[in-house]
């Protein structure tokens, strides 16, 4: 059979290892391709291999320099000057950690978080984290269209609500990039990394900071009050986000990695070397947009217009303070970025939002109709606000998505903690001691300060809310106990044991080479050979013929 009944009758996914195909079930959601865009990393022992790993660590990197991270970044230093530099090192630090874990977890095992989270959990739990894991990709998609729509206006004088109404057209330019697979698309977003990079350099070169009340700031913490915690807690959401972990512990399955016990700790090693790279890039990123935005809010010299634009900044007042304080190129260089930032974001929340649904569900959309329907449910909540309260309410629409991202973040981070701590899934590659403990302090911390956060500003608002004696303690009620649940959740998924092997198949560990039985599938079919297709061949399925599998 072949043509369009071969792709109603035949699965969606199938697997292509050297010349010969065959399906491997829903459980090995593989698309149907076997001319892909391999990257296959040699088995010598070399510091040039480094080069062949150099990638997907960009690609992650982009959601700490997305729309969110701006807004969130210029309000820090607008509001508190250079007193918040300190969320940015330690969230870049356990961003670090984090996202080395991630891709520890797609490397050993050969698949990704979403896969190993469909395969240990209930059917219920595996839905619930799965809504979460959606809404995260939405919630991280708001500040992408807002951004790009604040940029549009900037540079060209788009009202903002149009340019929200535009940037579902960004879907076009998904769709031309993907024909050209991962490693070109790879190459382009450093190269968008290093495009920001350089504006905000410049710009930091205008604005002139003071370099020690910069330091001071970066190495001695303090929040002052319940706004800087609720801005602290929007920098973490804006710096580490869940669907990054889903999506860095798939893009590393792009490599073909030897599988030797070696060949995997030199791909984890070389992994987290390029990821610190990247995050480095972003991490001065962020710290220039805070310094720039402290110095200059923090000038003596200010207008009165140019004083309220900094106790209400968000990313289109941004630019016209720039351009009244260190001139019309600075303006402009800022809107470049901020115009790169959001459509590089788009690029790769649209693939962690594909490894999300295919991981959870088994399921997987076609990438344009994917990218439609996440930018829509990001653009209508947009529009709603952007057309009825205007580019302030679309700014604090950006601080809540990225407060939505902190809260989220457990029901993706405990997964990833309890799967690369078990011996069942990762064997000899399990954490050490001391990175188990340091990543659970990190984990603690979050959950500690959007607990934290939550009860203080839920109490403010009841006790400012002006509604009745009863109607308080019917919402002190009903709000106290959606805490409970919310903490009740994470600590089922902190507690529950893992109950699934999923080890890997290597070359030359007999203790681990366990094959996956159930499935009746042989070695040549296993999961255990990499590269992924479905993640190597970043394009469209109809792109490429299907192959006849009858």
């Amino acid at each position: 059979m072949s043509g369009a009944g071969q792709c109603s009758s035949q699965p969606q996914f199938m697997t292509s290892v050297g010349r010969s195909n065959r399906s491997n079930g829903p459980g090995t959601p593989l698309i149907e391709s076997i001319d892909v865009d391999q990257i296959v990393i040699p088995e010598k022992n070399s510091w040039k291999n480094l080069f062949s790993y150099i990638g997907p660590g960009f690609l992650v990197s982009i959601a700490y320099i997305d729309p969110g991270n701006f807004e969130t970044d210029l309000q820090a230093g607008a509001q508190y000057k250079y007193e918040l530099l300190w969320i940015i090192l330690v969230a870049s630090c356990a961003a670090l950690i984090i996202q080395s874990l991630a891709a520890r977890l797609g490397v050993v095992t050969g698949k990704h978080l979403a896969e190993h989270c469909r395969a240990e959990y209930p059917k219920v739990t595996n839905f619930v984290l799965w809504i979460l894991a959606e809404l995260a990709v939405v919630a991280c998609d708001i500040p992408e269209v807002i951004g790009t729509a604040f940029a549009l206006n900037m540079l060209f004088r788009i009202p903002v609500w149009c340019g929200v109404l535009i940037t579902g057209l960004s879907t076009l330019m998904l769709l031309l990039l993907q024909q050209y697979g991962v490693r070109k698309l790879e190459f382009l977003i450093a190269f968008l990394v290093f495009l920001i990079a350089t504006c905000f350099l410049v710009e930091l070169g205008y604005s002139k900071p003071n370099a020690s009340e910069v330091v001071r700031g970066l190495f001695v913490p303090e929040l002052k009050g319940n706004g800087a915690t609720g801005l602290a807690i929007s920098l973490l959401g804006a710096m580490v986000m869940p669907h990054n972990l889903f999506l860095h512990s798939a893009l590393v399955l792009s490599r073909k990695v030897p599988r030797s016990v070696h060949g995997i700790k030199e791909a984890c090693r070389f992994y987290t070397i390029e990821s610190a790279f990247a995050l480095t890039v972003a991490f001065l990123i962020n710290i220039s947009i805070i310094s720039v935005s402290g110095a200059v809010c923090g000038s003596g010299n200010l207008n009165p217009e140019d004083q309220a634009n900094c106790s209400d900044l968000d990313l289109n007042k941004a630019s016209f303070l720039l351009k009244n304080v260190l001139g019309t190129w600075s303006s402009k260089l800022f809107a470049v970025a901020l115009l790169a930032s959001g459509q590089s974001s788009t690029i790769t929340g649209t693939y962690a939002g594909q490894y999300v649904m295919q991981g959870f569900l088994d399921l997987r959309m076609t990438p344009w109709i994917r990218n439609l329907l996440t930018r829509s449910l990001a653009i209508l909540p947009s529009l709603i606000v952007s057309v009825i309260g205007g580019s302030s309410a679309a700014g604090q629409l950006i601080i809540i998505a990225s407060m939505i991202l902190s809260f989220e973040l457990p029901f993706a981070l405990v997964p990833l903690l309890k799967f690369t701590s078990s011996k069942t899934k990762m064997g000899q590659h399990t954490n050490s001691v001391f990175t188990s403990v340091l990543t659970w302090m990190i984990g603690s911390f979050i959950v500690v300060i959007n607990t934290y956060f939550l009860i203080t500003s839920f109490v403010k608002l009841l006790l400012h809310s002006g509604l009745s004696t009863v109607s308080q303690v019917f919402s002190g009620i009903f709000g106290f106990l959606g805490m409970l649940i919310y903490i009740a959740a994470i600590l089922y998924l902190v507690f529950r044991k893992n109950r699934k092997s999923t080890q890997p198949l290597l070359e030359s560990d007999p203790e681990l080479s366990v094959a996956d039985r159930s499935t009746g599938a042989g070695a040549e079919g296993s999961l255990g050979h990499l590269p992924r297709e479905d993640i190597s061949s970043m394009q469209l399925p109809q792109q490429r013929a299907a192959t006849d599998l009858d």
